[in-house]
């Protein structure tokens, strides 16, 4: 057993884990690989203390793993922290499982006792086993290169010095050491996914490849080093492929077209805004579709436009904003900036000619004026004709995108429409022969 012992120490120097002076915090369950790296860690001469979560979920069993924990804490004279979850009712709280309510409570209990008591680091005892349990759950749902190169041996605070190990040289290791461990009931049931990949496809595949284990495991290892040189390739792809205005996101079709690794690179470009890998191959298809057709992950939105995906964060459930411009004000800069004159009508008066420009007859207008997006149902007199026209038929006349019109400005007075920014004003509130008054505001886009 002393070969393994000496493969965890060369495990943690060969990938840089920790240092002989650091503060290290063991996560120690009770189960057989948390007590395991406790021995290793102190036979390895590190400073360790212990942390132990009791989430409250098997009763007297759970209560007796916190009494085991602190009886080997205190033997060996470690510093002792424990907390106690209602793990149940978070889980109930927030809308998510007991397994990720579980995972939720302890590394934040981990991150506050790190922050408070001055350990350096947290050691968590995954091993091999686990290493391919979460390539297989990661493969079995769908995922990108990430999803496969496994557990990684360190990242930030946290280290797993275990990870070298597979969970039967655990088990030898303990035997040979005579360490005992609590057994947790809920391991053994397969209502659970990484349950059921241990107890049920590890063992199958084991009857193939008696060394499934480590080929796995050797796989997710050269994967990582191809992640690496891939994510390189995404980074420069992220600089060609897409581009930002403020919140907007827009991706040329035209370049995604181009490049026979299209539906990689779609699904880097779009996973951190949380689009599945379905959602992103049913955007590929829509690619020579029609425009207009609008894609939703958890937090944002992407319109297939007619040259573009147009990808945008999605709006927060709140009441539509409107701003009021009072009679008195001269310019606005939020949310758009308007400089806005008075005049009485020079004779020989010309209208510029620029459309960020409205002029209007001052004698018409009720004040304030209001700034708002246009919404379903509006519609207003286009400048030059003689009857009401839909703001939708009127966008659809100028061929404007799905984005092009939520992004649009109009000044209303009350909900009749004076002017769409950038576009027309109304007919009736142009100024004629009898205008006395000039109300000119220019818009600055």
């Amino acid at each position: 057993m002393e070969d393994l012992l000496s493969a965890c120490r060369f495990f943690i120097e060969k990938n840089r884990l920790c240092t002989a002076g650091d503060r290290i915090l063991l996560a120690v369950s009770g189960g057989v690989d948390s007590m395991v790296m406790g021995d290793m860690m102190n036979r390895l001469g590190y400073s360790t203390g212990v942390a132990h979560c009791n989430f409250s979920l098997r009763g007297n069993e759970s209560d007796g793993d916190e009494n085991f924990v602190r009886s080997w804490a205190y033997k060996n004279d470690l510093p002792f922290y424990h907390t106690r979850f209602d793990t149940y009712s978070y889980a109930e709280k927030h809308g998510i499982s007991i397994q990720m309510a579980a995972r939720d409570l302890r590394y934040e209990w981990f991150r506050r006792i790190l922050e408070k008591e001055g350990y350096d680091l947290l050691a968590l005892a995954h091993n091999r086993n686990d290493l391919v349990e979460t390539f297989l759950i990661n493969l079995s749902r769908g995922t990108g290169i990430r999803g496969l190169t496994g557990i990684k041996p360190g990242n930030d605070h946290l280290i797993r010095p275990l990870l070298f190990a597979t969970r039967t040289e655990i088990l030898e290791y303990a035997g040979y050491y005579n360490i005992k461990w609590r057994e947790d009931s809920s391991n053994l049931t397969t209502k659970y996914t990484r349950n059921k990949i241990r107890h049920k496809i590890i063992p199958l595949f084991e009857e193939i490849n008696p060394d499934f284990i480590h080929s796995v495991a050797d796989t997710a290892r050269r994967l990582a080093g191809a992640e690496e040189i891939f994510f390189r390739y995404i980074e420069d792809a992220r600089e060609t492929f897409l581009m930002k205005i403020g919140k907007k996101q827009i991706i040329p079709i035209h370049k995604l077209r181009q490049s026979s690794a299209r539906e990689a690179i779609l699904y880097e470009l779009l996973k951190p805004m949380n689009f599945t890998g379905g959602t992103i191959h049913k955007i590929l298809e829509s690619l020579d579709n029609p425009p207009g057709k609008q894609f939703f992950s958890p937090s944002h939105r992407l319109i297939k436009d007619r040259d573009s995906l147009i990808i945008t964060p999605l709006p927060r459930n709140e009441p539509e904003k409107r701003y009021y411009i009072e009679k008195n004000q001269t310019h606005i800069t939020d949310p758009v900036v308007l400089h806005i004159k008075r005049l009485v009508r020079p004779e020989g008066f010309v209208i510029p000619d620029t459309r960020n420009m409205a002029v209007l007859d001052e004698d018409k207008i009720t004040w304030p004026l209001i700034l708002r997006h246009w919404k379903k149902g509006d519609y207003f007199m286009p400048l030059g004709m003689k009857r009401i026209k839909k703001l939708s038929d009127f966008f659809i006349d100028r061929k404007l995108s799905l984005d092009e019109k939520e992004n649009i400005w109009l000044l209303t007075e009350g909900d009749q429409i004076v002017w769409i920014l950038g576009m027309r004003i109304d007919e009736r509130y142009k100024i004629t022969e009898k205008t006395k008054n000039i109300l000119q505001i220019e818009w600055i886009p």
